[in-house]
């Protein structure tokens, strides 16, 4: 390999940028309109526009893609994570097009993208699970048919799916068939295909993955295991290696079959072996990922070993530079700092970046996609940057990132970082005899006991003045939005970006006489039809931003008059419709 082309954005096209750089090759750039000043454009050898600025039109483009590979010059692909990252489709359309695809190959993607058949294939291995149907089951008949022989709760799961999508837990008989007939629509929906498959659900369990490296010399290292538990709507906010408070007859469990599985799958590059664990001890597998995870730089900073590169050097054909598991030093975890406001359901905040100021100092690594004066779109992920924090022992890894948290400056958009610095604060991640996080953690404990102000960002406002004044020898700084007074926090701060939003700031924004786009984002349906009478509260209009939905509901009773349609794409504060 000479040159590689990044199918990607974000900080994930600079990380593999510069593992690149190290190796002595040279990189490509793409970019969406929006994205033509972005980090990993200025970065790259080389970079190419992509002519759109929708994601369809741009990173997920194969023929584009492909096409300003070979116009480029270069020789390989790297497609990151999200996007085309586990197509098989766009793996084949690589390969043949004479290119070097730096993944694993098309069979590997399909065999364990399809949930049935990864499935099966764990089971054939003895890796543990939880009782589940072999097969997709064709009616809602089935579902209960497996309830009644295995015990409540289940879950119906997309045997195509991802990210929580297509996936319903049924608690009582009555609701299996209303829960199995929820789930294939919305997997039909999102993914194109309705195949269910049912398995017992465990409840509030953690979520633990392993990482796995496999060459073509027939070498499968495993490089330990990641907690990755702490996730609201199914994804993931803080991971940390190695996972804690496991015993060791648990990680040994999950090494070997994470080996065990990659091996059969007759594996070639970095994969993450998923799994639950129980309050009770028991695991489950769940899936493998077939690229790289969002998370690995903490099994980086833990064993020493550069994952990125290691991609490379699968590429071409070349044998891992570890032979087996490391033993793991320190402790590191990972914060993902999204764009998102956490006391308004974690809903997605695009807008300009206007400071941006990492941390700095021993154990503190941050990997970044954006700075001061990057517009952060609304049509792409809302992840900005991932702070990684690594000490000697867990505990010392808390109070580092603690400190590196509140040095942490980012104004202009509201982002999650006064969340991250309530968790840790919080007792059932940080009080040190063992992790009360599960998957559930922050829409049920943490929502019940924290306070709305304290996850309140700081003002993204413009116009936006600030003073300060010292008080008992600290130095406090006084903000407010010129002629306005601070607006209220919601009380219902945790329900979920998928949640109505119905709170003070949107109130302000939209006159009683209408509807307005509470960020910007795209109209994706309305949920009530033109000229229909409406209820202050009720459900109107579904929108999506940065790979989020968000359902607003009616500020008042009266007409609904729709003034945008499914698929605009609206500012914050732009006008979705009158109510008259």
């Amino acid at each position: 390999m000479k040159k590689v082309l990044i199918a990607n954005r974000g900080e994930i096209a600079v990380r593999i940028i510069r593992a690149c750089a190290d190796r002595g090759l040279a990189t490509v750039a793409v970019y969406a309109d929006s994205d033509a000043d972005a980090v990993h454009v200025r970065l790259a050898d080389e970079a190419w526009g992509l002519d759109g600025d929708s994601p369809a039109a741009t990173y997920l483009d194969a023929e584009k893609l492909i096409a300003l590979a070979m116009k480029s010059g270069a020789d390989a692909v790297h497609p990151g994570y999200g996007f085309l990252s586990e197509s098989a489709a766009f793996a084949r359309r690589v390969i043949d097009a004479g290119l070097t695809w730096i993944g694993p190959s098309p069979e590997a993607i399909d065999l364990l993208g399809d949930k049935i058949a990864a499935r099966q294939l764990a089971a054939s291995v003895g890796a543990p699970l939880v009782a589940g149907t072999p097969d997709p089951v064709a009616t809602a008949a089935e579902a209960v048919a497996f309830a009644e022989e295995h015990g409540l709760p289940i879950v119906i799961k997309a045997a195509f799916g991802g990210g929580g999508r297509g996936m319903r837990v049924a608690r009582s008989l009555d609701e299996v068939a209303e829960q199995f007939d929820a789930a294939v629509r919305e997997a039909v929906t999102a993914f194109g295909r309705g195949e269910c498959f049912v398995e017992q659900f465990l409840d509030a369990p953690r979520h633990v993955e392993v990482q796995v490296l496999s060459d073509s010399h027939g070498n499968v290292v495993v490089l330990g295991t990641r907690d990755c538990s702490l996730q609201r709507r199914n994804q993931k906010l803080v991971e940390e290696a190695p996972a804690p408070f496991l015993t060791d007859e648990q990680r040994d469990r999950l090494h070997s079959s994470a080996a065990a599985i990659c091996a059969a799958a007759h594996y070639r590059g970095v994969a993450t072996v998923e799994y639950l664990l129980s309050v009770d001890g028991t695991i489950s597998f769940l899936e493998v990922n077939t690229r790289l995870q969002v998370e690995h730089p903490v099994t980086e900073e833990t064993t020493g070993v550069d994952i990125v590169a290691e991609q490379l050097r699968i590429a071409e054909g070349l044998p891992l530079s570890v032979q087996a598991t490391p033993a793991p030093t320190g402790h590191s975890i990972e914060f993902r700092i999204n764009a998102e406001d956490a006391a308004r359901g974690f809903l997605p905040t695009p807008g300009l970046l206007t400071r941006f100021e990492p941390p700095t100092g021993p154990g503190i690594r941050v990997d970044s996609g954006v700075e001061s004066g990057t517009l952060v779109s609304g049509r792409f992920d809302s992840m900005m940057a991932k702070l990684i924090v690594t000490g000697p022992t867990r505990e010392i890894a808390i109070r580092r990132a603690r400190r590196a948290l509140d040095e942490f400056v980012l104004e202009g958009v509201a982002s999650v970082l006064s969340f991250h610095r309530a968790v840790l604060r919080d007792d059932d991640f940080a009080g040190g005899e063992a992790l009360n996080v599960h998957t559930q953690w922050i829409e049920t404990s943490f929502a019940e006991r924290i306070a709305a102000d304290t996850l309140r960002p700081e003002p993204v406002e413009p116009g936006v003045t600030g003073s300060w004044i010292e008080i008992d020898g600290r130095r406090h700084t006084l903000r407010m939005p010129a002629g306005t007074a601070p607006a209220a926090l919601p009380n219902a701060a945790l329900a979920g970006a998928g949640a109505p939003v119905r709170d003070a700031a949107d109130a302000a924004a939209a006159s009683v006489a209408g509807l307005v786009a509470p960020m910007a984002g795209t109209l994706i349906t309305w949920l009530i039809g033109d000229g229909t009478e409406v209820a202050e509260g009720d459900a109107v209009v579904v929108m999506e931003a940065m790979k989020m939905e968000t359902t607003i509901v009616a500020t008042g009773p009266g007409i609904l008059r729709h003034q945008s349609a499914p698929g605009d794409f609206l500012a914050a504060g732009e006008q979705l419709a009158s109510i008259d």
